[in-house]
């Protein structure tokens, strides 16, 4: 059979790349021109702008583009390492604690891992104007602390990585629970919770309909809302367009970094897990 596909399944891959690359590699290209040669030029010749550009982009009024990913930093920071945490205690309690209910939880999590975000943004919005937090920062951090996946992973994790044996030695031994959940079950957790944290970052980072409708201050925007009203005012002012890609250049760097960096701290963390067991 393997012999039958030969190079296929390398194939489909090599597509698959390709199909997800190629934007980015547009968006590298588009982002090196000018105005009148990302209209005029084909579509993967390098320009000779991208200095400029990004001086154009610094300078556009007074910086706010830095403030734009300043927000951005902030809502997916602080929003990732809740939602982390939040994800961690809530999956070891659902995979380690028996209760009444605990079935019905997990189900109704499940259920809400299948629920658009988007269904969500409008009763967020009714609830956070009525408690007066719109169009503030915690009106866009708030909502994204619960992560009904993030939950559901760590609970997954919690059950294949935290042995029952060392829980139950643990509690012999006499140590409390809360002692049990922050010195054995969260250490051994850590990679699965970096892997929330990573896909709440990215998840928080892209959010643009959320922010859309909680905020009304361009002072608070993330980098997407932000690039979104440059893009309106491109329609009257075609000098924007290359600021807007040269932006979306620039805010897709730091979620590469991010990734690379925990790329390298799963390696390292399940190293070291193996060598300790």
């Amino acid at each position: 059979m393997r012999a039958r596909l030969g190079g296929l399944p390398t194939f489909v891959l090599l597509l698959g790349a390709a199909y997800c690359l190629f934007p980015v590699a547009w968006v590298v290209v588009a982002a090196t021109k000018s105005t009148g040669e990302l209209f005029a030029t084909t579509t993967l010749s390098v320009g000779s702008s991208l200095a400029a550009n990004l001086g154009e982009l610094h300078g556009y009024r007074d910086g706010v583009f830095w403030q734009w990913m300043a927000n951005s930093a902030l809502y997916a920071g602080v929003g990732a390492l809740l939602s982390a945490a939040l994800s961690g205690v809530t999956g070891y309690a659902l995979a380690k604690y028996s209760f009444r209910g605990r079935g019905l939880i997990f189900n109704a999590l499940i259920a809400g891992v299948l629920v658009p975000a988007v269904v969500l943004a409008i009763p967020q919005y009714l609830l956070m104007s009525k408690i007066g937090l719109t169009d503030t920062y915690l009106s866009v951090l708030l909502p994204s602390v619960v992560s009904p996946y993030g939950i559901y992973l760590a609970r997954v994790y919690a059950a294949a990585a935290v042995p029952e044996d060392v829980v139950e030695a643990a509690r012999t031994d006499g140590a409390g629970e809360a002692r049990i959940l922050g010195s054995i079950a969260l250490p051994m957790m850590v990679p699965g919770l970096v892997t929330v944290f990573l896909f709440q970052f990215v998840s928080i980072w892209n959010n643009f309909m959320l922010p859309y409708i909680m905020l009304g201050d361009d002072g608070k925007f993330p980098v997407t809302l932000g690039l979104y009203t440059m893009l309106k005012q491109g329609n009257t002012t075609p000098a924007l367009y290359t600021l807007v890609v040269t932006g979306s250049l620039v805010s897709v760097l730091p979620l590469i970094a991010l990734f690379l960096t925990l790329q390298r701290y799963w390696r390292i963390d399940l190293l070291s897990g193996a060598v300790k067991a």
